[in-house]
């Protein structure tokens, strides 16, 4: 169906305007004569020239699919039929990539389709594990409280997702700007004091004159340096899409003495609030793990929480190759071992991702407490000896004119 933009006037005289998708403009003057609307103009909406090119569309946030989530929940349990709320969820979505996705949805289920394998076509959006957990509620015929749970996950995740972000990205921040500071004084405001000496004459101090010629050397390489730093940047993204370079560098990085701990963390929470919740939504474990592999964001727990879904497949729990995989600590294995032997397994997992959650949270204000001071003592020392240096001359000059 075509979206129609149209104008009209309500009995009140007011001036009102929309969208509205429709099979023809006959049918939208119907649809606002029923709505005591008196049309003026129907026109078909202009298409849009970059609709078609996917690299241009806006992404669909965690927050927009957790919104989309929780409504559709909302609207299934108030007994709404699925057509009429992708319908209603469709028509208010502001996200035009979404937009597009629930319109699609709607008229796949309109064909006999299931909610499950419509979702199913949009994988950018509804990724394995949406998709899965709404195949479950479909089977077990409660899809709204499915829904409930996807959207209470999705907004943890992204929560979780935040804040370790945030720990990533505030020190990288600190020290471009602390390289940059320290590279527009060399480039910029060294040289004006090499001038000076100059034409004092005489010898320069040790520190000031590896200082002066570490400026000039910046100064006339500046084009090299900045082309290595890209050169550098390019390859370590080109070794880090390959499946060897993801596996090295995410070794390094869950190795890393303050980051590693904090990404093992939020890897943890990750695979215990996911497994959790699939398995309390009635997944079976052994996709439920291949799922959450897929969702690790790491490869070396992905290869890890893999091992263990081919250890079950053979006849072992869950805990035991956990605990040899050297990423879960022993208290995650013993609570998984007893959630096991209980039948309380979903309960156990969301008590792990709880304690876990909050770990992150204690490791990233640690980690920014640490890096503040650190950064403080890095740019201040290092401009301060920079200062010394440009000012040993002009000591030294005092003390022999004294």
């Amino acid at each position: 169906m075509a979206v129609y933009v149209w104008e009209g006037k309500t009995i009140r005289g007011t001036l009102q305007k929309g969208e509205m998708e429709a099979a023809n403009e006959a049918a939208v003057k119907a649809t606002l004569r029923g709505q005591k609307i008196q049309v003026s103009k129907v026109k078909a909406k202009p298409k849009d020239l970059l609709e078609n090119i996917s690299f241009l569309q806006p992404k669909v946030s965690g927050k927009a699919l957790t919104v989309f989530t929780r409504q559709f929940a909302t609207m299934i349990d108030a007994g709404l039929p699925l057509i009429q709320g992708l319908d209603i969820l469709g028509s208010q979505e502001p996200n035009p990539t979404l937009k597009k996705a629930i319109t699609k949805i709607r008229g796949d289920v309109e064909s006999g389709s299931t909610l499950s394998n419509a979702m199913k076509k949009h994988p950018k959006i509804f990724n394995d594990l949406y998709v899965s957990l709404v195949a479950a509620g479909e089977m077990g015929g409660m899809l709204d409280t499915i829904l409930s749970r996807l959207a209470a996950y999705i907004e943890k995740a992204e929560k979780l997702k935040s804040k370790v972000k945030g720990a990533m990205v505030y020190p990288s921040v600190v020290l471009t700007i602390s390289i940059l500071v320290i590279a527009i004084l060399l480039i910029f405001v060294i040289p004006v004091f090499q001038e000076m000496f100059e034409g004092l004459g005489g010898e320069l101090p040790a520190l000031t004159q590896f200082i002066v010629d570490l400026s000039a050397f910046m100064k006339g390489n500046l084009i090299f340096i900045i082309a290595a730093i890209v050169i550098l940047i390019i390859a370590y993204s080109r070794f880090r899409a390959t499946e060897q370079g993801r596996i090295i560098t995410d070794k390094i990085f869950i190795g890393m003495p303050v980051f590693g701990s904090l990404l093992k963390k939020s890897a943890i929470a990750n695979f215990t609030r996911t497994l959790g919740t699939m398995t309390s939504s009635g997944v079976p474990i052994l996709d439920g793990l291949g799922i959450v592999a897929g969702t690790a964001g790491n490869k070396v727990v992905e290869k890890a929480i893999l091992d263990t879904r081919t250890a079950i497949s053979e006849g072992k729990t869950i805990s035991d190759p956990l605990s040899k995989s050297g990423i879960f600590p022993p208290m995650v294995t013993q609570m998984i071992s007893v959630g096991e032997s209980t039948g309380a397994l979903d309960t156990m997992l969301g008590k792990i991702a709880d304690f876990y959650e909050d770990e992150v949270d204690a490791a990233v204000d640690a980690l920014t407490a640490l890096i503040e001071p650190f950064m403080m003592v890095f740019l201040g020392g290092t401009i301060g000896v920079m200062l010394a240096a440009m000012y040993l001359p002009i000591f030294k000059m005092a003390g022999a004119i004294g």
